[in-house]
């Protein structure tokens, strides 16, 4: 995930901050089994954009979108 979003994020000028899931217990608790997850927003009102695999078209509607990322719907995976 982390090359193909070098790859998307650059083109919309898009900030990328990667955390270690694994130092964190708070972060291992609530994103351990979705890692490597992605978030747009902070890690705590974030939303969930993808998690395993780089998901193109929400992430590029994410960072071009005008909107509050809280507009996205909810992913289809159980939620935090």
């Amino acid at each position: 995930m982390r090359e193909a979003l070098g790859v998307v994020a650059p083109r919309f000028g898009a900030v990328v901050t990667e955390l270690d899931v694994d130092a964190d217990p708070a972060l291992e608790e609530a994103f351990g089994e979705w890692v490597p997850v992605l978030l747009l927003g902070s890690v705590a009102d974030g939303v969930r954009l993808c998690h395993y695999r780089l998901d193109h078209e929400r992430v590029a509607a994410a960072l071009a979108a005008d909107a509050a990322p809280t507009s996205f719907p909810a992913q289809t995976a159980r939620p935090l």
